[in-house]
């Protein structure tokens, strides 16, 4: 039989029919039949059923899970209502889970030779990192899967591939605990990996068939990776949280009381390791054959980085600081798709309401230019510059210094040494926006996503706090109600913007205000979570609302704004779907008792498939007792140990990557 195949929306109907099959088996309603003759005149006719095309998903949120069986497991029972463009509805079309990989497993790297996934190496990323700390020694491999970009490239060369090849880039935040129980938060060098898929074409199931540990010698290693986003020219963006203090380190040789750990154990010394070569963006580039490269970009500021958004013109950067005594950073490029050189500014927040607003207040935005600078100036700068040759730091006020605070520390009083305003900038930012007046009060300020239909960013503040509702902070620009629960900002984008030197600022997708999205039914009030007297369970803000959100992730497709929580409020943590049309909010996943909810990724087309990437960290760790929960942390300790002592708990060593599938492609 010859096809017509000048019939587009056949072939794209069909299309989207198997990526429905594939998600969750249904019937179709309101279907029309084609008939289709054949060639040489007959009379027989062939008749092909035809999908029509999704126009809208609702979400129909699950209950908090009661069984510890769920309790103890990557869990959903939440369902979909699917709605086509001829008005039909199908309802109730459930969601599942499903496991790409557990860490501590072993999968076949592209070479043909073993590798463990989450596997800890030397920058090399072939010498692994051995726990020594009980009678027999093994790898390490990390409890802690975190930012996650699931992808493409247009000519794979993987083999043994039978659907379509793609690609994730998974990295692993740090190991918790080694086996004797010691804390080993950033003391190793954060993993970061490629993982080749193998993508069903009927159903869209994924399937891991290679994975790549990337060497990062080339970058120093990375630091405490945390989240990650997918760059509009399909890269993967890595973050490195909570940078080192250069000016502690060179005082005293450590910070955090953990980079001497990182320094011996990535480079055989407790002095090799160079603070100024940590706290910048890594992006990681996919090779057709399942490999990559990676490069640090250094000229973005040197902050707490949870993670980077970039805007639809491919040159303007939005950034968490996941922070106490945190801002709100932005970077414009000087050419599209390469973040390699561009301007950095820190916002001024003005708030519009009252003092010790319950609703997270609302602020306008004008923006401070901190510098200009290229990533090779300023790697330069990092190789041979010292804090105390960048700046002076003082405990008590002095004339030519300015007041400033560090991630709740002390306030500190900072002078930047003559001719050092570039390396300040871009090397000691957080101490430098202070100087320069930017609004250093945000509190644990996490992920960062874009709607772009809307022209609105939003931002996850998993904590309202300290700083932000109390006289710590310098600037005094925040006053807002203490809520421990955390919130959800939305900032308006616009064109047309200065900074406050009067000089234009180039970009199309300039915040100008924030504040807290309202909801609807069945949720009352904002997106703020709600802090409660503890539960039955022990938790401390309320399981039917946000607590403590994380990782945010926007879909263009089904209007809808996905939020990850990391909260010890919470026994089991959530994923929340909320559709900013609609105003609902609805739980849709949960991740097993005492841990936290990462790599959230939208993805909204994927080879005619859709997909809601999700994975999770440190299962097992809480620290509030209520009777019967010996028995739940057995059950995680069963699914994902074995168990590992971590001072007076004990922590599951495995954690997780999956996805949402049953999601139809819209449109």
């Amino acid at each position: 039989m010859q096809h017509d195949n000048t019939i587009p929306s056949r072939t794209m109907a069909r299309r989207n029919f198997m990526g429905l099959l594939g998600s969750a088996p249904f019937v179709l309603s309101g279907s029309s039949l084609l008939g289709l003759t054949a060639c040489g005149g007959s009379s027989a006719a062939t008749t092909e059923t035809v999908a029509p095309k999704v126009s809208k998903v609702t979400f129909n949120g699950m209950a908090n899970p009661a069984s510890d069986a769920n309790r103890a497991a990557v869990f959903t029972n939440a369902t979909i209502d699917i709605t086509y463009v001829d008005g039909s509805v199908k309802a109730a079309q459930p969601l599942t889970y499903m496991t790409l990989y557990t860490t501590g497993t072993t999968l076949t790297a592209p070479d043909g030779s073993s590798s463990l996934v989450g596997g800890y190496f030397l920058p090399d990323g072939v010498t692994p990192i051995n726990d020594t700390s009980t009678a027999t020694a093994e790898q390490f491999y990390s409890d802690c899967v975190d930012g996650n970009s699931l992808l493409k490239l247009d000519n794979p060369t993987v083999t043994g591939i039978a659907g379509n090849t793609v690609f994730a880039v998974t990295q692993f935040e740090y190991k918790t605990s080694n086996n004797a129980g010691a804390s080993m938060y950033g003391a190793l060098p954060s993993p970061i990996a490629v993982a080749t898929l193998d993508q069903d074409k009927s159903t869209g199931a994924l399937t891991v068939k290679k994975y790549y540990n990337i060497p990062t010698a080339a970058v120093h290693g990375l630091w405490i990776a945390c989240a990650g986003s997918l760059s509009p020219w399909n890269t993967h963006l890595s973050s490195e949280e909570y940078e080192p203090d250069a000016w502690v380190v060179e005082k005293t040789g450590d910070s955090g009381g953990y980079f001497k750990q990182f320094s011996s154990n990535t480079f055989g010394s407790a002095t090799a390791a160079n603070p100024y070569h940590y706290g910048h963006v890594p992006e990681v580039t996919v090779k057709p054959d399942g490999t990559a490269t990676i490069k640090k970009h250094y000229c973005m500021g040197r902050i707490s980085r949870e993670l980077v958004q970039v805007m639809p013109d491919n040159r303007t950067v939005l950034m968490g600081d996941d922070y106490t005594n945190g801002g709100v950073f932005m970077f414009i490029a000087d050419v599209a798709k390469v973040l390699s050189s561009g301007t950095l500014y820190v916002a001024k927040m003005i708030q519009t309401g009252a003092a010790q607003s319950a609703d997270g207040g609302a602020f306008t935005i004008s923006w401070i230019k901190l510098g200009s600078a290229t990533s090779v100036e300023i790697e330069n700068l990092a190789n041979s510059l010292k804090a105390s040759q960048i700046i002076d730091v003082q405990t008590a006020a002095a004339g030519g210094y300015t007041a400033v605070s560090l991630d709740g520390a002390a306030v500190q009083y900072v002078k930047v040494l003559a001719g050092q305003e570039k390396a300040a900038a871009f090397l000691e930012t957080h101490r430098y926006a202070g100087i320069m007046g930017g609004t250093m009060e945000f509190t644990k300020l996490e992920g960062v996503t874009l709607n772009a239909k809307d022209k609105t960013a939003y931002f996850a503040m998993s904590r309202l706090e300290k700083c932000m509702s109390d006289a710590s902070g310098v600037s005094q620009d925040i006053s807002v109600k203490k809520i421990s629960a955390g919130a959800i900002y939305a900032l308006q984008l616009t064109s047309g913007q200065k900074d406050t030197s009067a000089a234009t600022i180039n970009s199309d997708w300039v915040p100008v205000s924030m504040a807290v999205p309202v909801v609807s039914v069945p949720y009352s009030g904002n997106l703020i979570g709600a802090d409660i007297a503890a539960d039955a369970d022990g938790n401390t803000a309320n399981v039917d609302r946000i607590a403590n959100p994380d990782n945010v992730k926007f879909s263009e497709a089904m209007r809808t704004l996905f939020i990850g929580e990391d909260s010890g409020q919470h026994l089991n943590n959530y994923v929340w779907a909320y559709n900013v049309d609609t105003k609902s909010l609805s739980r849709i996943l949960s991740v097993p008792a005492g841990a936290e909810c990462t790599g959230l990724q939208a993805v909204d087309n994927l080879n005619g498939f859709t997909y809601v990437m999700s994975a999770f960290q440190h299962a097992a760790d809480w620290t509030f007792k209520t009777p019967g929960q010996e028995a739940l942390k057995a059950a995680v300790l069963a699914n994902y140990g074995p168990a590992v002592p971590s001072g007076t708990r004990s922590l599951a060593r495995k954690a997780a990557l999956g996805y949402i599938s049953g999601l139809p492609v819209i449109g």
